[in-house]
């Protein structure tokens, strides 16, 4: 019997050994498979925390490729302020340069912010500022530097037009911006299908770079060896005129295409690279009179914008027109 005893207690202090405390500090007796279990799974949750990555902590904030955009239009407002210091230096070299910097620029950065989704309200506006300082008030205090001050206050006059339409045309722009509601009451209504390829009027680059047709064309004439003809062109009357008429451009209605969703037809895709890698080494060439031919080419492309538009706007009416159902038995 001392050895069936003995035998138990050793069996009850294996299991008190094995066993873990319950309620009240009262242990539980495990077998030995039990244990064994016990013992396993709190190994293997040891071992989970031993091998679970660290997570890094997450910043709130937008991602970097986001601000791209906005870098760049900040990069494009720099140039134009820029230009205005060259424009009092009297260097209109560079200041004209600056300014075509600055409307490359533009172009790219609200095409960079629709493909990274970057695209806010902040952007769109910090964008129309920087594009009134650069192609509406830099041009046109260049230009009045440049040849308008010799008329004094009458001078002064188109090349104040040229930026009061410039900050018009932006801010109807921003108007557009705003989506309507099912039924807008106050804004201007949404633009058809047909009509969103379409700008209102001329944008603020392209009028910036109109109104710079002149300096173009004298510097370019000047480097010919052809000065009467520089100066002709310098004339405040006609620089004048070109700035009335810009201004103009940019606040009418004028649809002008906008290249956002232009197609190119198959067999015209071969000769259009042939003449952009033509005009681009003429722009390497003779830079001033490659931007004063990139004046003409779309100056002459503001009737054919206008016919494309027309001829749209008569399919899509076309297609709406009420169809004229005639009931059996009935008099036509």
């Amino acid at each position: 019997m001392s050895g069936n005893g003995g035998g138990a207690g050793d069996r009850g202090g294996e299991g008190r050994g094995a066993g873990t405390e319950g309620r009240g500090g009262v242990p539980l007796r495990l077998d030995g498979t039990a244990a064994e279990g016990v013992r396993r799974g709190i190994g293997i949750r040891r071992l989970r925390r031993r091998l679970r990555p660290r997570t890094r902590p997450r910043f709130e904030g937008q991602s970097f490729n986001r601000l791209i955009p906005n870098i760049l239009t900040l990069v494009a407002l720099c140039a134009g302020l820029t230009a205005i210091r060259f424009a009092l230096e009297a260097r209109w070299e560079p200041a004209a340069g600056l300014i075509v910097f600055a409307a490359a620029l533009d172009g790219l950065d609200g095409r960079l912010a629709r493909l990274l989704k970057g695209t806010t309200r902040f952007g769109a506006e910090f964008d129309s500022l920087a594009d009134f300082l650069s192609f509406g008030v830099a041009p046109a205090l260049l230009m009045y530097l440049w040849t308008m001050q010799e008329g004094r206050g009458l001078g002064f006059v188109p090349c104040l037009l040229f930026a009061v339409c410039s900050a018009l045309r932006l801010a109807r722009f921003n108007a557009a911006l705003d989506a309507p509601g099912p039924v807008p009451l106050t804004g201007p209504p949404p633009k058809p299908a047909y009509a969103q390829s379409f700008f209102t009027g001329v944008p603020a680059p392209a009028g910036a770079g109109l109104a710079l047709f002149p300096l173009f064309a004298a510097l370019a004439l000047g480097g010919w060896g052809m000065p009467a003809l520089a100066e002709a062109v310098r004339h405040p009357v006609f620089v004048g005129l070109v700035l009335v008429v810009v201004a103009a451009l940019m606040v009418s209605t004028l649809p002008t295409w906008s290249f956002k969703n232009f197609k190119v037809p198959r067999e015209l895709v071969l000769p259009l690279l042939l003449g952009i890698g033509l005009y681009a080494a003429f722009l390497i060439a003779d830079p001033w009179a490659a931007m004063a031919l990139g004046g003409l080419i779309y100056g002459g492309m503001l009737p054919f914008s206008v016919r494309s538009y027309r001829r749209l706007k008569r399919e899509a009416e076309a297609m709406l027109e009420p169809v004229v159902v005639v009931e059996r038995g009935a008099a036509p």
